[in-house]
């Protein structure tokens, strides 16, 4: 399986590190370059247009994107791997920080990639985001995860089955863009099992607080 990491520029800690695997691309958005840093690697690509930190002298790959564009600088790095045929992609870096709307915009270029068959994972030290899409159920270990939501995307999500969960679902309809139904449900079983047959669906799997 091809699998990358995607850096982008909110700050990492090294626990984040647990995220890398032996043989990963690592291609880093910008200023995510410091998070390669911050995580012992180095970049196989860097991808920017430099607006946000100095382009760096780097032994890897540079793509330089001009300040006028339509992508964001993940998103061109997200398109760059759909077509160079990653399989998976996990996006570090991504959530979380000062620019809300950043953040919103990488949710969408999860959504973008899991649209084009990429299986996407994004996390951070708290929190890991799935995508749920028809004819592609999840299984998700419940490891050291106290909290399981479940977000429709755009329209609303149809045929949802939701099993080893404390709040189960038998062909649901979420339509959380005006109630969010699914947030916060909790494992009960090692392994949540999820499925739909309509709409995009954002899975959040959260630690307990404190």
């Amino acid at each position: 399986m091809k699998r990358a990491v995607l850096l982008s520029a909110v700050p990492v800690g090294p626990e984040m590190a647990a995220y890398l695997q032996p043989g990963d691309f690592i291609v880093a958005c910008d200023a995510g370059y410091r998070n390669a840093a911050a995580l012992g690697v180095r970049p196989d690509l860097i991808v920017g247009d430099f607006d946000s930190a100095p382009q760096p002298h780097t032994e890897g790959d540079t793509i330089v994107l001009p300040h006028v564009k339509d992508d964001t600088d993940t998103q061109y790095a997200a398109r760059w791997l759909a077509e160079h045929g990653f399989e998976e992609v996990v996006m570090l870096g991504a959530l979380g920080g000062p620019r809300v709307e950043h953040m919103l915009a990488n949710l969408s270029t999860g959504l973008f990639l899991s649209l084009h068959g990429v299986r996407t994972i994004l996390a951070d030290s708290r929190s890991e985001m799935h995508y749920l899409l028809p004819g592609r159920p999840l299984e998700l270990p419940r490891r050291d995860w106290m909290y399981l939501s479940l977000f429709a995307l755009g329209a609303p999500l149809t045929g949802v089955f939701e099993r080893g969960v404390y709040y189960p679902l038998e062909n649901a309809t979420l339509t959380e863009l005006d109630y969010p139904l699914g947030t916060s449900n909790e494992f009960t079983e090692p392994v949540a099992r999820l499925q739909c047959s309509g709409g995009h669906g954002l899975v959040v799997l959260t630690r307990a607080d404190g």
